[in-house]
């Protein structure tokens, strides 16, 4: 028997409670969220950018569904999160809500969007809530968006904070580079502390020490979500074309699980060849 066959598949295997895999006649919700953390129960995220990779990762058993700013490079082809726009990133999220029936979708506020105070942030938060039909949104910063999530969160919009590398803020960072090392610890520790205070439901950390990002982990109630985080943080998070192998040059993190990029590939010039050599369309592929 295989490793592979020997692991049980939760989509089949996991009762209604599991957050992963779990079978539900309703959405994951914040407090989904919270059981699975007192039970130790880790879990799956991954970004979604259209309908039709939403349903399939829903079927999978994915309980959250990010339609990250990462769309900028993904989905339009910039070189950094920073163009991207909250009427870009509205549509997608909408498609992603009706692709899935499941799955809690979280829509990132993109740079510009909430920073500059927290009716802002309110404002920005409520178009994807109402125009898009999101059931939580993310924003990027510690104490300096803590007025933004208070303001979110007292009215009723669940807010996924995100600490360590927060790729908005790359020019001030000086690059894609690990954040949290030393004295910055300490600070991104009490960062996640204030989040959670001001009442984030989860807090992702991307690009920071595994050890730090453990002990982050121990100290809060809401459930960690890592990228490039290690281990032991609650969930886990990738960019679905950086897991299936659409992506030129990855991350250090990021596991490559499939080799999509060379399937159509191969796909493309089959059919392209086809078309070239008279082959395809063939008569079972045509009207009469």
């Amino acid at each position: 028997m295989s490793s592979v066959s020997a692991v049980p598949n939760p989509s089949t295997s996991g009762s209604a409670a599991m957050l992963y895999g779990g079978a539900s006649g309703r959405r994951v919700t914040v407090r989904d969220i919270a059981a699975a953390k007192e039970r130790h129960e880790k879990w799956p995220m991954v970004t979604a950018y259209d309908a039709m990779t939403a349903r399939v990762f829903d079927e999978a058993g994915i309980p959250v569904m990010l339609v990250g700013d990462s769309a900028a490079m993904v989905v339009y082809g910039y070189d950094s999160t920073l163009p991207v726009t909250v009427d870009d990133l509205l549509p997608l999220t909408a498609a992603v809500v009706r692709g899935s029936s499941r799955a809690m979708v979280v829509a990132d506020l993109p740079f510009g969007s909430y920073q500059a105070s927290p009716q802002q942030a309110l404002e920005t938060a409520a178009r994807f809530m109402k125009e898009a039909g999101a059931h939580a949104v993310k924003l990027e910063g510690g104490h300096r968006v803590l007025p933004q999530v208070e303001m979110l969160v007292s009215a009723g919009i669940p807010v996924m904070a995100h600490l360590g590398l927060t790729p908005q803020s790359v020019n001030v960072l000086g690059g894609y580079r690990v954040q949290g090392r030393g004295q910055s610890g300490d600070e991104l520790m009490a960062d996640a502390k204030a989040l959670e205070h001001a009442g984030a439901f989860s807090v992702v950390l991307e690009c920071v020490p595994s050890e730090l990002a453990q002990r982050v982990t121990a100290s809060l109630s809401v459930p960690t979500i890592g990228i490039g985080a290690g281990p032991d943080t609650d969930a886990q998070v990738l960019v679905w074309q950086d897991l299936m192998g659409l992506t030129p040059h990855p991350a250090k993190f990021v596991k490559k699980y499939f080799d999509l990029a060379g399937e159509m590939d191969r796909a493309v010039r089959s059919f392209a060849d086809e078309v070239a050599a008279g082959v395809f369309p063939a008569p079972e592929h045509s009207y009469r």
